[in-house]
């Protein structure tokens, strides 16, 4: 990590510095004042504070998919997902209870420090401890674990995505126009943050290898704890667990055309 801290750098400024604050902004420019005559009007705080909750978590999962297929060091992406994971801990509830604060919107400190426990901090716990655990019969069993949990990683996110969507199918298909508006801002969001850092990277004269995966997440979200958190802070029917489904129904094909982008760039990036 040492000998790409200025990748490094560019990703907790863009995570921690610039993407919250900026989707802050957006939703209050877009939500509360450009679309807010075509918007239920007692839903628009709730989906304000769903695109609040997307943005103050950064990925954690689906960086290494994004990175693998842009040929991302997958030392830098485990350490800047490490690292991240470390700060989330700290600063995700009360960086969202001040975003939160700024757009008039109340929420229990209790409510949002057990959504950081029970999303954040048990399951880390839990998988250094078995980390551990594994490396202590060697390196061999460790592997051999890593490789068969690798396919049950996957089905577990395939099967979040597919209750994610069951539960909110109808308010998706009932609601074309909301879901259209409030992918607005999260799209804006993407495509800013990952140019932002991708040209960062090439500024401060990062390799591709690295300026990729530091792109791309910033881009993308932990979208598990937010929708967890966005129930847990709103209820199951609220604006707020709509409008981080909707950031999980358009991260994956928007991701997709980030890393076709950076791919296709590289030229480009390397003239620098």
């Amino acid at each position: 990590m040492r000998r790409h801290v200025r990748g490094i750098g560019v990703t907790l400024l863009i995570n921690w510095l610039v993407k919250p604050f900026t989707m802050a902004f957006l939703g209050w420019l877009f939500i509360r004042h450009l679309f807010a005559p075509l918007l239920p009007a007692d839903q628009l705080d709730s989906y304000i504070a769903g695109l609040i909750l997307l943005a103050a978590a950064p990925c954690t999962a689906m960086v290494f998919v994004w990175s693998r297929l842009t040929g991302g060091d997958p030392l830098f992406t485990l350490s800047q997902v490490a690292l991240n994971d470390g700060i989330m801990v700290v600063t995700f509830a009360p960086l969202v209870a001040f975003l939160l604060g700024i757009s008039a919107i109340t929420v229990p400190w209790a409510t949002l420090l057990i959504s950081v426990l029970l999303y954040i901090l048990i399951p880390v716990i839990l998988a250094q401890l078995w980390r551990k655990f594994l490396l202590t019969k060697g390196q061999a069993a460790f592997d051999v674990a890593i490789q068969k949990i690798g396919p049950w990683s996957i089905s577990a996110l395939l099967a979040t995505l597919v209750l994610l969507f069951a539960f909110q199918g109808e308010a998706i298909i009932e609601q074309p126009l909301v879901i259209a508006l409030l992918a607005v801002p999260i799209l804006i969001q993407v495509f800013f943050n990952s140019a932002l850092a991708y040209w960062l990277n090439r500024a401060v004269g990062e390799k591709h290898n690295i300026a990729c995966p530091s792109a791309l997440i910033g881009a993308s979200n932990f979208f598990e704890l937010a929708v967890a958190a966005a129930i847990s802070l709103f209820g199951f029917n609220s604006g707020a667990a709509l409008a981080t489904v909707v950031g999980v129904l358009i991260e994956v094909p928007v991701m997709l055309v980030v890393v076709y982008i950076v791919n296709n760039s590289r030229n480009w990036y390397e003239r620098g």
